[in-house]
């Protein structure tokens, strides 16, 4: 069912003021937004307006009691120049499940489509068609109630903004197992992407990037032994000629880059094993020179290599980006397919 949307140009785009081989990840913004509002029980008056400031009230419901989330995807551009985006209706998904879980109203796939690819028609000039480069959208949604009081809103809005982006992480990472500070435990909300859970992250990481590290492996909240995910990342590791990812076992994201690489490992015969991995099993494997590869997989990603591990004070060094045959299999996999360089035999890529 199509919906009506007011759009609203912007009298003057900035997109030539852009150095887009000079970019730094998530500071610059395109020309437009999509909004919707949720009030008297349904999402009505759907507009696209220029960038820009919102009104908030001091007593925002979303500000005190954390009821906000968000999502991640990008668009490409294919070999013919149209704007096209990686399996949107999984990120649609996984945002009516957060949605759910913190008590807020699911959006309906004809609004969220509809204006995505409004959004993204308006200004495709801002996609970047440097190599690893893309348009990150970031589609959100927060309670604004103007009541201070512990309930669940009764009125919400939902955001789609966008920004040219180059690579998050330019080069492999240097990570720190994380023994102390905990993210997730079971019944919590670790598996939808609530803005609290990177808001309790950013101590943690600052400490561990004040020792030198990139990012952080979370551990469970248990025993701190079982790896979960990157502060940014789903996890894999391979072990001899087997590829482990933590299982989805209710504090681990679902990630839609991680779902994808499954299917593509899959597909090309490879054996992937979705379970609980201890870190004393991928130390074990590391000593018997059997971890041949580890990395991170998500939206802003793509896919992080891990250059190194730090576990318990100890040092583990992994083989060198040109010797790793699954991350560099899946990073040029998905980018062929992101921008059609390569058949798409998963039906992913929606055309804008």
């Amino acid at each position: 069912m199509a919906i009506s949307i007011k759009i609203n140009k912007t009298p003057q785009s900035r997109v030539h003021l852009v150095d887009f081989d000079n970019i730094q990840f998530g500071t610059i913004f395109s020309d437009h937004m999509f909004r919707v509002d949720y009030k008297d029980g349904e999402w009505k008056d759907a507009q696209i307006l220029p960038y820009g400031d919102i009104s908030l009230a001091p007593s925002l419901s979303a500000l005190h009691y954390g009821q906000a989330i968000f999502e991640g995807m990008k668009a490409f551009k294919n070999p013919e120049g149209g704007a096209q985006l990686f399996r949107p209706t999984e990120n649609l998904h996984r945002l009516n499940i957060s949605a759910k879980r913190m008590a807020m109203p699911e959006l309906p796939e004809n609004i969220f489509m509809e204006g995505l690819k409004q959004l993204i028609k308006l200004d495709e000039k801002w996609i970047p068609t440097k190599i690893g480069s893309a348009l990150y959208i970031r589609p959100f949604m927060f309670a604004t109630d103007d009541f201070v009081g512990v309930r669940p809103s009764k009125t919400f809005s939902f955001i789609i903004f966008t920004c040219p982006v180059n690579s998050y992480y330019p080069k492999p990472i240097k990570v720190l197992v994380e023994e102390k500070y905990v993210r997730a435990f079971d019944g919590g909300i670790g598996s939808v992407k609530a803005a609290g859970n990177y808001g309790s992250s950013m101590l943690p990481t600052q400490e561990a990037q004040q020792k030198g590290f990139d990012q952080i492996i979370w551990t469970d909240g248990r025993e701190h032994e079982y790896v979960e995910e990157s502060g940014t990342t789903n996890l894999f590791f391979v072990l001899g000629d087997k590829v482990l990812t933590p299982n989805l076992d209710g504090t681990i994201l679902q990630g839609v880059t991680r779902n994808s690489c499954i299917k593509i490992l899959k597909e090309k015969g490879f054996t992937v094993e979705e379970r609980k991995i201890s870190m004393k099993e991928i130390v074990e494997a590391y000593d018997n020179g059997l971890l041949k590869d580890a990395f991170g997989t998500g939206t802003a990603a793509i896919i992080a290599r891990i250059a190194g591990f730090n576990y318990k004070g100890k040092e583990y060094i992994l083989p060198p980006i040109e010797e790793r045959e699954i991350s560099n299999l899946l990073y040029d996999t998905l980018g062929g397919i992101y921008t059609s360089q390569m058949e798409d035999k998963f039906n992913w890529i929606v055309k804008i």
